[in-house]
């Protein structure tokens, strides 16, 4: 059975898509004159070739025949995270044609998403490059964070080790996010697996002996003990931690000084976590993460961070 899909109104529009009507217009725009240009390469191609006979247009046409509809799709998929059998009745595709057109068309909305200049940067080659990206967003003050999202239990032994997180008790993958205080993320770290120290994964991408954070004001939380001393730089800040209790200290308590810190520094690392809250509006980052394709799990991360930076931009 075929079942058309068809959206009611606005509120639905956005409960399925995370997007207004105005932002999906725009957004669709762009994707059309990515999927032409693609196509027109794939063409080319294939006529160098001698593979192609037919012209440009020629031969049965899809289940997904506009540029909103193929929007639609992928959208719906990375919202909802539905499973290929359900996609696939929701646009009258069989469960096959579903797997195989997310995975043709999302390689199209990440480089739509790029285009529009929204997609986070993914790594640094160095300092300059670093300073010359937040000089472009008129940006002097960063928070740093990491955010976790759950993943099936691989059958691999070692792997199955490597992606546990003791701390969420279950299989994960985390990525270090780094945003403005209006909440634009600027850049997104790549996928590690769940073991992996929020600390550990900042060092890694962004190795201390560079001076990274010199000059600029960064906020980050108590998992990066260690930053002021490891890194250069004078207005790094992070909450104080509660002694450990002891003989000599049987009732452990920060002063009221150190109670204000931790609030004042609340107050604007709250803003990392809204948009990493806005990231994850699109539930393939909540549910089990079930694709097997290589790099997928790092691509559609980039794509939610990007349809994030895009909605609050347009």
């Amino acid at each position: 059975m075929n079942t058309p899909f068809s959206i009611r109104d606005s509120r639905q529009l956005r409960a399925f898509t995370g997007l207004t009507e105005e932002q999906l217009e725009k957004l669709e725009k762009t994707f059309e004159e990515v999927y032409e240009e693609e196509r027109k390469q794939i063409y080319e191609e294939a006529v160098r070739k001698g593979e192609r006979k037919r012209k440009p247009g020629g031969g049965r046409k899809g289940k997904l025949p506009t540029m909103k509809l193929k929007i639609l799709f992928l959208l719906f998929y990375l919202k909802e995270y539905p499973t290929f059998d359900i996609l696939g009745g929701m646009f009258g595709l069989a469960r096959s044609k579903a797997h195989k057109n997310m995975h043709k068309l999302m390689p199209i909305l990440y480089k739509t998403l790029e285009n529009m200049e929204v997609v986070p940067r993914r790594d640094f080659e160095n300092v300059e490059e670093m300073r010359e990206a937040l000089t472009d967003t008129d940006m002097d003050k960063i928070i740093i964070d990491a955010t976790e999202r759950p993943h099936h239990r691989p059958k691999d032994s070692e792997k199955q080790r490597s992606l546990y997180s003791g701390k969420k008790k279950c299989h994960t993958l985390k990525n270090t996010i780094i945003t403005s205080i209006d909440k634009f993320v600027l850049f997104l770290g790549r996928t590690f697996p769940g073991h992996k120290h929020d600390y550990t994964m900042l060092k890694e991408e962004f190795p201390p002996e560079f001076p990274w954070f010199e000059g600029l004001g960064v906020f980050a939380d108590s998992g990066y003990q260690g930053i002021q001393k490891d890194y250069k730089g004078d207005n790094i800040l992070i909450p104080y931690k509660k002694p450990k209790k002891s003989k000599a200290n049987p009732a452990p308590e920060l002063t009221e000084t150190q109670k204000d810190h931790n609030r004042a520094l609340s107050k604007v690392r709250i803003f990392v976590e809204n948009a990493i809250g806005g990231i994850k509006r699109y539930n393939i980052l909540n549910h089990v993460f079930r694709n097997r394709k290589a790099n997928f799990d790092d691509d559609v991360i980039a794509i939610c961070a990007g349809l994030w930076n895009f909605t609050i931009s347009f």
